[in-house]
């Protein structure tokens, strides 16, 4: 199991989303909190491609549909989310990137976690649209060419924005200024988290 923070200044049993557009710095940000904390970064992108890859059923069933360039069932998902969250080493906590992404996700991780969305610390990571092409651009990656960037902040916006409005009434919803130097976010997103501690 992970060690928790041997600073022991935040709570071991964290638990936290990060939403936010493509090229936002979640993952970035995820995976250095989540070292801090000592809890797991979970990423669904990074789960499947690992079910790909050993060829589990998971992997048998969302490879085709990935290839087709289509998106992976709800269903598919949340199994995934339940299997990897029951493991021992959740136990202390986790980080969620990329799971929820819709407002359906949502309700089905409150069914998978006792306390629902009061137990989480939400992060929404906010980036002005100019630098998220910027960014993306940069990247060189196949799916982030041209016209599919801009294909994936608009299917952002109709299909995740709406998780912003589901989480913001919760008292640990955070808006974070993601156009800063990455220091200075992972900086920012501790502190909130001694605060609340």
């Amino acid at each position: 199991m992970a060690a928790a923070n041997p600073q022991g200044d935040v709570t071991p049993k964290a638990r936290i989303i990060f939403l936010g557009p493509p090229g936002a710095g979640k993952g970035t940000q995820a995976a250095r909190l989540a070292e801090w904390l000592g809890v797991p970064k979970i990423s669904t992108g990074d789960m499947l491609r690992e079910h790909i890859a050993k060829g589990t059923a998971i992997g048998k069933q969302a490879g085709p549909i990935i290839n087709q360039g289509k998106l992976v069932p709800d269903e598919l998902l949340v199994t995934m989310i339940r299997e990897r969250i029951a493991e021992p080493d959740c136990k202390q906590g986790f980080i969620l990137d990329g799971f929820p992404r819709t407002v359906g996700q949502a309700h089905s991780l409150e069914s998978l976690v006792p306390g629902g969305a009061a137990t989480f610390d939400i992060f929404d990571m906010e980036v002005p649209r100019e630098e998220l092409l910027k960014r993306l651009g940069s990247r060189q990656r196949i799916d982030d060419a041209g016209s599919t960037v801009l294909r994936r902040l608009q299917e952002y916006d109709v299909r995740t924005l709406p998780l912003i409005d589901f989480y913001k009434a919760n008292a640990r919803f955070h808006r974070v200024d993601g156009f800063r130097d990455v220091e200075d976010v992972q900086k920012d997103l501790r502190s909130r988290l001694e605060k609340r501690a």
